[in-house]
Parts: structure tokens; C-alpha cells; sequence
């Protein structure tokens, strides 16, 4: 399932099923596959998918998280014949909203464990029974994923690259237990690392332990599937760091995504934050 490669080509009939959750993510894979005209249908969730998508997209469908079947069954009214995820699900939503039909219910009552990934790739996994494979939209961008090494802002500091070992350290340890992306470290002090309340969230905490300086590291999980909530930043990631007086971002060299790549860099310079991709 996880060998699923991508098809897309300049065939203006091809139609591509995007799954929008939060962010700029899902815009940036609509404007993408328009460009090589592809035709978007895109599921979007309340309360998370941006309504910037509804201009993007040829067809979409609001809906609540937990209906696979509401899914399923636009994506095949539209005749796509390729699925792909694009932006993230707060788990705090998942726990406020979560409203599965009954296809989602037995989807769960043959998973093992409720992990993220696990998740996801049940979903993959229904959406493929129905002859919907579900691809990494990733390969369709250009120059998305963080190169190796300082990237943007400041040069990096001695004692900011020993937070970001260290933070990358623990992730590597943490990400088999599925506590999230992101870990916020501090002069060798773990600051916070992410669990239900997401990331900006977690971060926030760790501002007001521990005050101006953070190094925040971002991160996949151990094992976890790419075609489904890489980890990224953009533009209001940098915002929320400048915000919070943060230092430093190291981010996954190959498999981090940078969105609005320029102007994300320019916001990291503006306010003397080092972007860096750990190898």
C-alpha cells in the first residue's frame, strides 16, 4: 500500500480526490494539479480546510470528520481515479468532532491499534477497496521538501545546533509512541513536545516555561507513512515563532515539506530565525 506511486500526467480529463485538512497544504497541491491539468475533487473538513480551496478546486464537499462513506461516495460520483492527502487534522478536533458513520465504525473495529498512522492508512486502505488508490501528492511540487543545512535566517548558533541535536534525538525515540511532530528544547531543557493539543499549542507551553530562545525541532515519525501528514512549515510557522521569540526551527532534510517557500524564508530572515535541515 505504501509503494503507491503517483500517475499524474497533462490528461485534462485525469481526476485527482484530494482530502483537504488544515493548513496551506491542500492550496498549494489544488494550484499544482491545475497546472497540469488535472481536475481537482476535493473532500474538505469543517472547521479545518481553508474556504480559500472552493476557488481552487473543479468539485467539493464539506464534511465532518468520520465520514469515510460521504467520501467515498463523492469521490466516485466524480470519477476520480486517484486519491491524495494534503494538511493535517488537529487531534483536539478529532476529539471535539470526530462523527464516524458506519463505515468508519467498522473501518475501526479491524484496526488493532488507533495510532495517527494506523488511521490513515485504514483509510487508504477503504478508499483502495473502491478502486481509489491513495497517492503522495508531494512529487506533484516543485522543490517542496528541505534540502540539508541552514536554509534561511541566521547562521546557526553552537548552542542552537546542540538543542536541535538533542531535540532530534528524543523525536527519534518519541515518534514510535506516536506523540506527534514536534519538540521544543531550551539550553538542554526539554521544553515541551507535542501530544493532542498540536503543535502551535505545544509551543506556546514551551514559550512560557521557558521564555525567549527556543530551538523547535519537526519531525516523522518513526515508520510513518509519507503519503499521509508529513510534517511542514510555512509561513504562519514562522509567524508563531517570531511571535513567541523563538530561536531556531530544524526541520527533516528529505521529508519535511516548506510551504510558500519564499515567502517563508523571507519571514525567517525578517526576524532572525534559523531554518535548518537535519540530516
Amino acid at each position: 500500500m505504501s509503494g503507491s506511486k503517483p500517475q499524474f500526467d497533462s490528461d485534462p480529463l485525469k481526476k485527482l480526490g484530494l482530502i483537504a485538512g488544515n493548513g496551506v497544504f491542500p492550496l498549494e497541491v489544488a494550484r499544482a494539479a491545475r497546472v497540469r491539468g488535472v481536475r481537482v475533487i476535493a473532500v474538505a473538513h469543517r472547521g479545518e480546510s481553508l474556504p480559500e480551496l472552493e476557488a481552487l478546486v473543479d468539485k467539493i464537499n464539506w464534511i465532518n470528520v468520520g465520514q469515510v462513506q460521504q467520501m467515498i461516495d463523492f469521490f466516485k460520483a466524480g470519477g476520480v481515479d486517484q486519491a491524495a492527502m494534503a494538511g493535517g487534522i488537529t487531534r483536539a478536533r478529532l476529539a471535539e468532532s470526530f462523527t464516524p458513520d458506519s463505515r468508519a465504525v467498522a473501518m475501526m473495529s479491524r484496526m488493532a491499534r488507533f495510532s495517527d498512522d494506523a488511521v490513515l492508512r485504514a483509510l487508504a486502505a477503504e478508499l483502495e477497496s473502491e478502486g481509489i488508490p491513495m497517492i503522495d501528492p508531494v512529487p506533484m511540487l516543485t522543490r517542496a521538501l528541505a534540502e540539508s543545512g541552514p536554509l534561511a535566517g541566521p547562521a546557526p548558533q553552537d548552542r542552537h545546533m546542540k538543542d536541535l541535536e538533542l531535540a532530534f534525538s528524543l523525536m527519534r525515540v518519541l515518534g514510535k509512541f506516536d506523540v506527534g511532530q514536534a519538540v521544543a528544547i531550551h539550553s538542554g531543557i526539554v521544553a515541551a513536545v507535542e501530544a493532542v493539543e498540536g503543535t502551535d499549542a505545544a509551543l506556546r507551553r514551551a514559550a512560557v516555561l521557558c521564555g525567549a530562545g527556543m530551538v523547535v525541532a519537526k519531525m516523522a515519525k518513526a515508520g510513518q507513512d509519507m503519503r499521509f501528514d508529513r510534517p511542514a512549515i510555512g509561513p504562519a510557522t514562522i509567524e508563531l515563532l517570531a511571535e513567541l521569540r523563538a530561536a531556531m526551527i530544524g526541520v527533516e532534510a528529505g521529508q519535511a515539506l516548506i510551504l510558500e517557500r519564499s515567502r517563508t524564508f523571507a519571514l525567517a530572515a525578517e526576524n532572525g530565525i534559523t531554518i535548518y535541515g537535519h540530516d
